[in-house]
């Protein structure tokens, strides 16, 4: 299904309007949003969530495919076009993972055998293998964020995906993302991590309230990207040994 997101600029905490008229996202896009503690990323992805109509503070409005969505797209949760993983996750439903899974399939008319495809994608995703009979409620945030990660990939019908500061969420974050917009979602990531940000196609800049620019990540810092995430390897392989109770040799 092709799919274009678009966000029609507002106004900033002073009711300054936007420095950004206008974005459009399309399909397989990683976009970053930056910004220091309260310039407004939080509430940039909650317009996005709500496929505001210039009825939230900022004024925002989004569009899809270049025209106002159907009311039910924002209302009726079998619709929702929008799923989000945040850095914080947990599950309060009192079932196993694997049941879970399969009802979720199943409330999307999707095959239940789809669950173990989730959770061997999820335990590509994390250090911490996720047991199909463990109950949800005692998943670590790691394994949580890997499993929503893996269950949107496979199961979730949702193109948009809106991820909240992942880079210590105990996953593999890189290979989280690849995997989304892979999926052809779009793929929209609030961060203060230089690889996530540099890992994105372009970023949006925040302060105080408003959308101040759009940066395109030009070709050198592709190239300290590619540095950048040499150094998160090994970091990540040194982690795993002192998790294992090895010596660093």
């Amino acid at each position: 299904m092709t799919l274009k997101l678009t966000i029609i600029g507002g106004m900033d905490k002073d009711g300054k309007p936007d420095g950004i008229d206008e974005i459009e996202i399309e399909r397989g896009e990683i976009i970053g949003i930056v910004g220091p503690t309260g310039s407004g990323k939080s509430t940039l992805i909650g317009d996005i969530e709500q496929l505001a109509q210039g009825d939230t503070p900022s004024g925002r409005k989004v569009l899809i495919n270049g025209v106002k969505p159907d009311p039910q797209l924002r209302t009726d949760p079998r619709k929702k076009l929008v799923a989000q993983v945040s850095q914080n996750m947990h599950f309060l439903a009192d079932m196993s993972v694997v049941d879970f899974l399969r009802m979720h399939a199943k409330s999307r008319g999707k095959d239940p055998a789809l669950a173990e495809s989730v959770i061997e994608l999820a335990n590509t995703l994390t250090g911490e293998p996720v047991d199909p009979k463990h109950p949800l409620t005692i998943l670590s945030g790691g394994q949580s964020r890997a499993l929503m990660t893996a269950d949107i990939a496979i199961i979730s019908d949702s193109p948009i995906v809106l991820i909240d500061e992942i880079e210590n969420a105990g996953i593999k974050k890189q290979e989280a993302l690849r995997l989304l917009a892979g999926e052809g979602k779009i793929v929209i990531v609030v961060t203060h991590d230089p690889m996530l940000a540099l890992m994105a196609s372009r970023r949006i800049v925040m302060r105080n309230g408003g959308m101040t620019k759009v940066i395109s990540t030009t070709s050198e810092e592709r190239k300290i990207f590619q540095d950048i995430e040499r150094v998160d390897f090994w970091l990540a392989s040194l982690r795993e040994t002192i998790r294992q109770g090895e010596v660093v040799a």
